[in-house]
């Protein structure tokens, strides 16, 4: 079919997805991340254009960006089940299993979506009374340590988008104000985790972290605890959980030699 034989406004959607492509291949191509007049000049487009297409990108979860106003691939790209190179699960696993199997508790593997949290792979702990979650079920992140973890490494502007000034009360502990939760994730950051102390669940705490791959393709790492045997042990697990995202990040390609 002739180009002159396609309606214009089909013509412009192909191109808008055509500019996504490419927007896309370059961020790909650049795993630290781009500001957008850097992207701009990568694709020959321009800068407005650029950020427009960002933008509509970051809705979709398919781009991710830095408080610096660096752009990255997105999450969004980790749950497209045939970009192989981005489902890094089966490398992933014998990290699960040994950081499960050091501390004796569950260990769980988490990725954003939108305003809550998936549930990606998981090692239950080998003890009768023990934290788990379903595959594939979708948690609040603000009341959760993957989801605030995650959260943390959003923008600021990003997280305003997604959640509400007031969070429902799931319990006692659970943060319900959007600026105490904006405070708990600049904590996290300065931190490197995120701690759920009976904030969703009560009876269940648990410590996250963020895992990249060297795509910039963000996930957390998560050990779920039943509060019998979280007290006295934080420090404990959170030292093993960061031992264990470096080195996942190192297998990955997204961590120093």
């Amino acid at each position: 079919m002739a180009a002159s034989s396609i309606p214009k406004d089909e013509r412009n959607r192909i191109k808008v997805i055509a500019r996504a492509a490419s927007v896309l291949r370059a961020l790909a191509g650049h795993r630290q991340g781009l500001g957008v007049s850097e992207l701009a000049v990568e694709v020959g487009l321009p800068r407005t254009t650029v950020h427009r297409i960002v933008s509509a990108l970051q809705e979709e979860d398919l781009v991710s960006t830095s408080a610096t106003g660096l752009a990255r691939l997105g999450p969004g790209l980790l749950r497209l089940a045939g970009a192989e190179q981005l489902d890094h699960r089966i490398e992933i696993r014998p990290y699960l299993e040994e950081l499960s199997s050091r501390l004796s508790e569950t260990v769980d593997l988490a990725v954003l979506d939108n305003d809550s949290i998936v549930c990606v792979d998981q090692v239950a702990a080998p003890q009768w009374l023990r934290a788990v979650s379903a595959l594939g079920s979708a948690i609040p992140a603000y009341c959760s340590a993957s989801g605030k973890a995650l959260l943390a490494s959003q923008p600021v502007e990003r997280v305003h988008r997604l959640l509400p000034e007031r969070l429902p009360k799931r319990t006692p502990n659970t943060i319900t104000s959007r600026a105490k939760l904006d405070a708990e994730l600049k904590r996290i950051r300065g931190d490197g985790y995120a701690v759920d102390r009976e904030e969703y669940a009560l009876g269940v705490s648990a410590v996250a972290a963020v895992v990249r791959d060297n795509f910039g393709a963000e996930m957390a790492l998560a050990v779920a605890v039943p509060m019998q045997r979280f007290s006295g042990r934080e420090g404990e697990i959170v030292d093993a959980l960061l031992e264990t995202t470096t080195a996942i990040e190192r297998q990955l390609g997204a961590g120093p030699d």
